[in-house]
């Protein structure tokens, strides 16, 4: 399993990438691994949006299962990875990378702290049932 250190976590398996106040969100590699074969990627929210702590901001379909992506901080949307609805399978390869969901600008950065580090975050994944 892939755990970046320099990303936060969610118990509900989002990332977040900080930059000043801007937030990029996705879903981790043990995410797309639950799930298997992303075929279907629907963001759920447009540039300008505002969206609180863990709002609906897209929904991933796979093989096996669908999964809702919501987000850990309040913000404005500044973007959305439009690429994603031609790409799905890039949450698989690249679940850091290319397939970043949404970008915003963080309302209230004391909700960061609510989110774990990469060790927490892969201590919390080995403790859970498969």
């Amino acid at each position: 399993m892939n755990t970046p250190a320099n990303l936060k976590y969610t118990q509900s398996d989002e990332w977040v990438q900080l930059d000043g106040n801007i937030a990029t969100i996705g879903i981790t590699d043990y995410a797309q691994e639950q799930l298997s074969d992303i075929v279907y990627v629907e963001i759920t929210v447009a540039s300008g949006d505002d969206v609180k702590k863990n709002s609906l901001v897209a929904t991933l379909e796979s093989v096996k299962a669908a999964a809702d992506v919501n987000t850990p901080v309040s913000g404005t949307v500044l973007e959305v990875n439009e690429e994603l609805g031609n790409t799905p399978e890039a949450v698989n390869s690249d679940p850091y990378g290319k397939a970043w969901l949404v970008k915003l600008e963080i309302k209230d950065p004391s909700e960061l702290n609510s989110l774990m580090d990469a060790s927490a975050y892969e201590s919390y994944c080995s403790n859970r049932s498969h």
